[in-house]
């Protein structure tokens, strides 16, 4: 469904149009196999936090957070995209009165 929508706006092919046409494949497939190497991230970033090597742990620590924020954001569907609504709702569940 997130395909035909993006095939729908007027800009830059997406990933999954890109592994499609480079590798022939079915949409499915596609998802999957991005799904993968999102997952294999994921590892890559837990691996760097754990182990740090040439960087410092509070760096690592922002780069976590942001990963995490953009996972919230595009998981499910396109949180960005449809900010007025989902995006929306994620932020008015975070507890603010903590942070001032």
């Amino acid at each position: 469904m997130r395909l035909q929508f993006e095939q729908q706006r007027k800009h830059i092919p997406s990933a999954v149009e890109c592994y499609l046409q480079e590798y022939g494949v079915i949409e499915g497939q596609v998802c999957q196999e991005l799904n993968k190497q999102v997952e294999d991230a994921w590892k890559d970033i837990n691996q760097a936090c754990l182990m740090p090597r040439g960087c410092s742990v509070s760096v690592l620590t922002r780069l976590l957070n942001l990963c995490s924020v953009i996972d919230v954001y595009y998981k499910d569907e396109d949180c960005f995209t449809h900010a007025p609504t989902k995006l929306k709702d994620y932020v008015a569940s975070v507890p603010f009165s903590k942070y001032i």
